[in-house]
């Protein structure tokens, strides 16, 4: 949904791409990919579980793994960030078709 989201965006720029990246940037450090989340420091820790970045990678790995977690936490973020970018994605969908009905389509 995310990826979607951002491809939306070429409706006015070409740069989608460019933003895909950024949020990689965010992605690689964030989800626990360069480094588990445990340890980060705990006021870094509990802005970032707040984000979709730890349930893209870090939460998997951890139910695998077989340790604790929320898991009803963790649920219900995941599905607020999915509805969140799910109500932006039909957002951007309609203006775009209206942006790219201006030019001839």
């Amino acid at each position: 949904m995310i990826q979607y989201t951002f491809a939306m965006l070429a409706f006015w720029t070409e740069r989608a791409s460019a933003i895909q990246q950024f949020w990689f940037l965010f992605y690689i450090f964030l989800s626990g990919t360069i480094a588990p989340l445990e340890v980060f420091p705990d006021s870094v820790r509990q802005v970032v579980e707040w984000t979709p970045f730890p349930y893209m990678m870090h939460f998997p790995a951890i139910l695998l793994m077989g340790l604790p977690v929320e898991f009803g936490k963790s649920v219900l973020i995941i599905l607020g960030w999915a509805i969140a970018f799910l109500i932006v994605n039909r957002w951007l969908w309609r203006k775009g078709l209206k942006q790219y009905s201006g030019m001839g389509a």
